[in-house]
Order: C-alpha cells, then structure tokens, then sequence
C-alpha cells in the first residue's frame, strides 16, 4: 500500500512581475523566480547577494561580545610562549572548530596542544579531570573551547581558580547562568548583538580566526563548510556564505586527510556538494566519535603525512562501516521490544553502543510517529536519546520530571537523558500522560512543504541548472520540492543490494524520466499499478556511462482515492502484514483494517461483498484464488445436458461414489461440472440418488434445465468467477461494494 508520510502543503507561488524581470535578467528562469519570492528574496540587493555571496559581506567579527577580550588575551600568551589547550567536541562541528583553531593558533606561532573529549569516558563539554590534567600535567594556562563550554560553569570555575584563563567559543543554547570564563564569544550572548545568530561552532572559531589573522582566511573555509553542513544550522545569511566558499575550496583541498577521504568514498572533487559532505564526509567523521576516540580526526585534517593521513581516513571509513552494523543490530532489536498498544516508546538494553542510540531512535521515530526513547544500560543507570515527531514537544514534555533524571537536555524533537533503571517505568508513564493530557493526535503527520507543481514537458538539464543557483541547500533554505501528477507509470523495478530500492519510469506526453524511491523496493507492484498516483520529487542528476540525464528523486507519494492492486499471477506474492481473507479457514478481524487481500473467492460471493460494504479499505489486493473453476467449465451446454441423460439413462443404476470419475471421463466433462449437472438432474427430478446410488426416474415430467435453481446460481456463480478471475480490479471493487450491479 502507498501511504504517504507527510502532509502536503502546495505553495500558491506568486512573484512581482518587476521581481521576475529582475531575475530573467540574472539568468533564472521564471520557476526559480517565483520559488525566490516566496522564501523572501524579493529585491535586487537580496537577489544580488543570494545569487552571488561575498566573503566582504561577512560581519565584523569584533561585533561579538568579548571578541576584543580573546584576541587580546591569546595574542599575550603567543608572546609569553604558553601552553595553549584548543578544547572540542567529539563531532564533525567540534573536529572541524578544533582544526581551525589548532591552525589559526600555529601560524601565529602558537604552542598548541588539542583534545577532543571521549564521549564515553569524558562526557560532552568541559570535563574537570580532563582540564585538571593538562593544567597540572602539561602546563596548560590558556584554555580556548570551541563548539562546547557556554554550559561548563564548574569545570571553568575550576581552571580560572587555578589561574588558568579560558576563552568559551559557542553557538549552543545559553543557560541562565554562563560561566565566569575569561571571554564568551557566542553569536547569541546577550550583551552584544551579533546580526546573525546560527552560526555553528565551527563558524564561531573561525570569526576568532577572522580577527586574530586580521582576513579572511579562504584555506579554512572547507573545513567550515564540513562542519557547518554537518551541525544542520541555517543556510542562510553569513553561513550560506562560508558554505559556499567552502565548498569550492573543498573540490580543490589540499588536506591530504581530505583527499584520502574523499578517494575511499568514491567522490571525484569536482562532485562534492552539500550532499556529500552532509551524506558522506560527515557521516564519517561521526562515527569516529560515536565508536572511538575522536583525536585522530585533528590529524587527519591538519596533518602533512600523506601514509598516515590514508591510514587515519582508512580506519575512519572502517568505522562508519562498524557504525552502520552497529546501528542495524540494535534498531533490530529495538524494533521487537516496541509495544504498540502504547503511544511512546521507552526501549532500553544492557549492552548497546550509546554513541548511536540516536540514530536508532531516529529511525523507529520515522517507523512509528510516535516518541522513542532508546537506552543503554550500565551498572544499574539508562543513558541514550530520545526523538520525538512535531506534534510532541519532548522536552517540555519531560522537563516538569527532572527529578527522574541524573541528567537531561534537548529541545521539541530531541533530548538526551540519564536515569536510574528503576525510573524507566516513570519515564514511560510521564511521556504517555503528556500525549493523553494534551490530547495530541500522533496519527497526524509532519508537513512537507511543496514549493511548485511541476510539468515533466517543461523539464529539461537546464532548469535543474537554475534551481541549483539556489544551492547550498540546507536548514532555512530547504531543497526545492515539486509535485509530479498527471503522468503514466510505464515501467517500475526494485533494484540495490536485497531489491531494497525502486525505480520508476513516467511519462507525460512526449516526456519521459525516472524516478528512484529509496527504501520502496517492496512497493514494486503497487507503483507500477497505482491509479491517480501523484509524486513529490526533487530534481537530481545522473552521470552514467559518460551521459548526464535528469532524474527525479522521491520524497514522497500518495494516491488520492482507494488503491487496487492485482496480485492474480502465480508469481506474485502476498504484501507483509496485511490481513488475508482465506474463506478456507477463520476469517481476521478487521477491525481497523485499512488494507486487505483478497485471497481466495468463496462459492458463495456474498459472503465476500458483505466483508466489502461493511468496511471500507485504503487499499485492497486481489489474489483471486477459485478453487472451483466454474468460469472454465461454463454451466454446462444442452448437448452436454442431453448426453448425460441419455449415458445414464441406459444403466438401472449407477455409484457415482466409483464411477463419476470415469463417467467425467467417457462423457469430456470436468468433474466439478459433472457433479452439479447430477444435483441439477436430482432436483428436477430426473434422478433419485441414495446411498451414493444414483437411478433415473424414468417417470419424470419434462422440464427446462433453467427452471432449475442450482443450475440459475452456478449460471450466476460462471458469471462472477469470470470478473474475479478476468475483471479489471477498479471492475471487481465496484461489483464487491455494490457501485456495479
């Protein structure tokens, strides 16, 4: 069955016509003119500076608060030759913010060491133990955090009263209180006002490197893309920007650790985009930090050893590689533990790998719109993350029960926890009675905002050209997302490791393309039989063979109207998990039932379209199976008839219990015909059968086979069988709900 997953909300586009004719006069076609409009770019200065980003529109790096402070202070300790601790994070944003700093810092000829915390060990953010040893181990007397430390109060309180100053750079939430740090460079602190607030961590380091450097440093700017990309900030404003430098210094990098990354991803330089680096460089980058120690991350950003930067890119594909498995292991098990009876999942297991829980409960929320709390449990404690759909605000769900927890943080869709194992059942409790209490509805789905319908004869490389004048594409600037209707599915088949995926062939007129489905290759049949089918797509290009040809990718689709599907071949299989109407056997409940196979056809039909009027399905599979031929037997003719009579007529009597098969036989009549013909004979009184004894009443009046009521029913029944076994489905719906006669 096609069910769609989002609630489509189609834009009535609209645009200036002196806008459009700004626009045609950059190039763009009036389609991209009109998406522009209504995401808000609607005079020239705002085209010009979309259209073509400069690196002097970026803003004055001093006009962040205490900017003037930092510099200050780190320019002192270059000269007094201190020990300069650069602190991360365990993820792309906290790899990247490390690495610009680490370089900002040693081309002014800084004594620089960095340290990414172990998520597992050290925990997210300042870490007392960890400033405490480089203090007193290693000589450490400034601190610079990057992408962490807006929210490490204590550990900083700790390092300053031991007369080590640290500099917070971050782009988090801001507490009620900060801490009592040297200097705070935060695009959002209070006391300054920043023109932009959504810079991710690595966009924060690099305005420090702005003004230590006194430029603009171009060659940091692929790692500010990476990471930008990687925290999911808005694409907008200063970060579309950097990312779209970056990006152009990422196809030319020099980073041998890059360049090795790249190569055993598969990417050729020139292909890199935001959907490389969001889908492949990223990705990785992670899973370092998910599975292991972070820190070789640094060196393979930073680093001139082109054997170890292999060697360090190798052992971070083979750990996306492990991060994957590890993912599919657990969201495995997961998946048995949900109890679909609730309207919020707590799953917890001793034994799974905290650093991917998030992205199992990503993946079960996208399954069951519903919250899912997954966790790892040690030593009698539950750590992991929750995700939870847009109807359900989870951290205001749970934030009224902090007493629960021995750690809590997050937002509307996400939150990461720790709790004792005793209170999980709390925790299950508190999260049903917010969805009850509030009386939200978690059938209800996430909008998908489309941004035009589009025509497929219009469709040519050169409008996916000028959409991508649009590109970077990312949070507040969303990839463009059009409406496919009125078109022919010509052809549809699974393809990838296991049929997981599909790809369809439509048309529309004269024009032609595919369309790939990723995760839909189940759905082959229903695709390619679906009626009024309508596709929300986004626009792609495929390199194959040396030939460029225009694609289209699904996001989404839905039928309008019920969804009938012909499943009658011997080969076609059954769908998963939908009830089968097997009149052999117990009949399902179906109560609630928005699909249904029809698997076998009863003698009696009614049975079947009383099932069809009393409920009233989405979608409905016909397998048609008739284990009594009458269509291909027909009712008999009267030669047929006359040739019966006149065989038995000549025997007194005549065991049809041992001799039907052979009379079937010397006669050329199908058994199951046969024996209806005899019981036709039997009720018009011809023959008189008892004890499997049949003998022919050679009294009887004459009378018409058609007066017979066995003979009108199994006239009635050839009649029904032919549409359920040679009728268009829409025909066999119609005639099983009663819309046909």
């Amino acid at each position: 069955m096609i069910t769609s997953k989002y609630d489509w909300q189609l834009a009535s586009p609209s645009a200036d016509e002196a806008f459009l004719a700004l626009a045609k006069k950059a190039g763009l076609e009036a389609s991209v003119a009109t998406l522009l409009y209504e995401r808000g770019i609607q005079t020239k200065e705002d085209l010009e500076d979309f259209l073509e980003p400069k690196l002097e529109k970026l803003h004055d790096p001093y006009l962040l608060h205490d900017m003037d402070k930092a510099v200050g202070r780190i320019r002192r300790a270059i000269e007094d030759y201190e020990q300069i601790l650069i602190y991360g994070d365990y993820d792309a944003d906290g790899m990247t913010s490390a690495s610009i700093m680490k370089e900002t810092l040693e081309q002014m000829g800084a004594e620089v060491q960095v340290y990414l915390p172990n998520r597992f060990t050290d925990g997210y953010g300042p870490n007392e133990s960890v400033y405490k040893y480089f203090i007193e181990q290693q000589g450490i007397s400034l601190i610079v955090t990057v992408d962490n430390g807006v929210a490490g109060n204590q550990a900083i309180a700790m390092a300053q009263a031991m007369g080590v100053d640290v500099i917070v750079t971050d782009h988090h939430s801001m507490p009620e209180v900060l801490p009592d740090a040297y200097a705070i460079i935060h695009p959002e602190h209070p006391d300054a006002d920043y023109p932009f607030h959504y810079l991710a961590g690595c966009g924060v380091a690099f305005k420090l490197a702005c003004a230590l450097l006194e430029e603009v440093p171009v060659d940091l700017l692929d790692l500010v893309a990476i990471g930008t990309i990687a925290d999911m900030v808005s694409l907008t404003d200063e970060n579309r920007i950097l990312v779209k430098y970056g990006l152009g210094v990422l196809q030319h990098t020099q980073r041998m650790g890059l360049q090795e990354l790249l190569e055993i991803a598969g990417i050729r330089p020139e292909d890199v985009n935001e959907e490389t680096v969001g889908f492949q460089i990223a990705p990785r980058l992670n899973a370092l930090g998910r599975l292991d120690d972070p820190n070789p991350a640094i060196e393979l950003l930073t680093g001139f050893d082109d054997e170890e930067a292999h060697e360090i890119a190798l052992m971070i594909h083979q750990k996306n590689e492990e991060r994957k498995e590890i993912v599919q292991a657990i969201y495995d098990e997961a998946k048995t533990m949900v109890d679909p009876s609730l309207s919020a999942q707590v799953l917890a297991k001793e034994g799974w790998n905290p650093g991917v829980l998030g992205i199992v409960a990503g993946r079960l929320l996208e399954e069951l719109h519903q919250p899912v709390v997954v966790l790892s449990i040690e030593d009698g404690r539950a750590k992991g993350s929750a995700r939870s759909p847009e109807s359900v605000n989870i951290f205001e769900a749970l934030d009224p029960y902090r007493s629960l927890f021995v750690a809590f943080g997050g937002h509307a869709g996400a939150a990461g926890m720790t709790l004792e194992v005793d209170q999980l059942p709390a925790l299950s409790q508190a999260l049903t009675d917010y969805i009850a209490e509030q009386e939200i509805d978690l059938s209800s789905k996430s909008s998908l905002a489309i941004d035009e319908e589009l025509h497929l004869t219009e469709l040519t490389l050169e409008t996916l050209k000028s959409f991508d004048r649009l590109s970077p594409f990312g949070m507040d600037n969303k990839k463009p997302v059009f409406l496919v209707r009125n078109f022919k599915v010509e052809g549809a088949r699974s393809m990838g490791a296991g049929n997981t995926h599909l790809k369809l062939k439509i048309s529309q007129e004269d024009a032609t393309f595919e369309v790939v489905a990723f995760g839909l290759g189940s759905l082959e049949a229903e695709f390619a039989q679906a009626q009024d089918l309508e596709l929300a797509v986004q626009l792609s290009v495929n390199q194959w063979n040396g030939q460029t040809t225009l694609q289209l990718m699904l996001v989404d689709a839905r039928v309008d109207g019920v969804q009938l599907f012909n499943i009658r071949s011997k080969n076609a299989s059954l769908p998963a998990g939908v009830p089968v109407l097997d009149f052999t056997q117990e009949l399902p409940d179906l109560t609630g039932a928005s699909a249904v196979v029809v698997g076998n056809i009863p003698e009696d039909i009614e049975q079947l379209r009383q099932i069809f009027q009393e409920h009233d399905f989405q979608a409905v599979y016909f397998k048609n199976e008739i284990a009594k031929a009458y269509y291909l037997t027909g009712y008999g003719s009267r030669d047929q008839y006359a040739k019966l009579y006149k065989t038995i007529y000549q025997y007194p009597e005549f065991d049809v219990r041992y001799k039907l098969k052979d009379l079937a036989a010397y006669l050329k009549i199908q058994q199951i015909l046969l024996v209806k013909m005899i019981q036709i004979f039997q009720e018009l009184g011809f023959v008189t059968i008892e004890n499997g004894i049949m003998k022919v009443n050679k009294a009887a009046k004459k009378r018409e086979i058609t007066e017979s009521t066995i003979y009108q029913k199994l006239k009635q029944t050839v009649k029904e069988q032919e549409l359920m076994a040679l009728g268009t489905v829409r025909e066999i719906y119609d005639y099983l709900t009663g819309q046909a006669t």
